[in-house]
């Protein structure tokens, strides 16, 4: 549901999913939710791609001042480093609409539990639920070290 004007906005102009009493997990419903609140983050993230591609374009100046010059090469650097974090945030939303396609969105890949609405909604894009999560960055922080 896109918000109104009195709303508590949550991620991407979408109030948080109200569960009903006895609603069962993952239904059509909470689904179309899900797809409308991932299609609405993509569509973000792409109008940040033409963003940048139009800033850059506009902005490429070949200044004399090495300084100034340095200094855009590095504003640049730093924003397609940013996009580059969000190309691989798109592809995990289309794998996100890829499971809600499946009927398999919701449930934890680890051990099958229901992940969630407040967890999904803080993070669309979760797979894990917190417990094989929290398990998960311990492990990893064991390995690093």
């Amino acid at each position: 549901m896109p918000k109104t004007a009195a709303s508590t906005e949550s991620l991407h102009g979408f109030e948080p999913y109200k569960e009903m009493q006895g609603e069962e997990y993952m239904n059509e419903k909470q689904q179309e939710h899900f797809r409308n609140l991932l299609l609405a983050w993509k569509a973000e993230l792409m109008a940040e791609v033409d963003r940048t591609v139009s800033h850059m374009k506009d902005e490429a100046a070949n200044f004399p001042d090495p300084a100034d010059r340095a200094s855009q090469e590095e504003e640049f650097s730093l924003e397609l480093r940013t996009r580059d974090r969000e190309r691989k945030l798109i592809k995990k939303i289309d794998a996100t609409l890829e499971l809600i396609d499946q009927d398999d969105y919701g449930f934890c890949e680890a051990c099958g539990v229901n992940i969630g609405i407040r967890r999904l909604e803080a993070r669309p894009t979760a797979t894990l639920c917190v417990d094989c999560k929290t398990l998960a960055e311990i492990k990893e922080r064991q390995i690093s070290g």
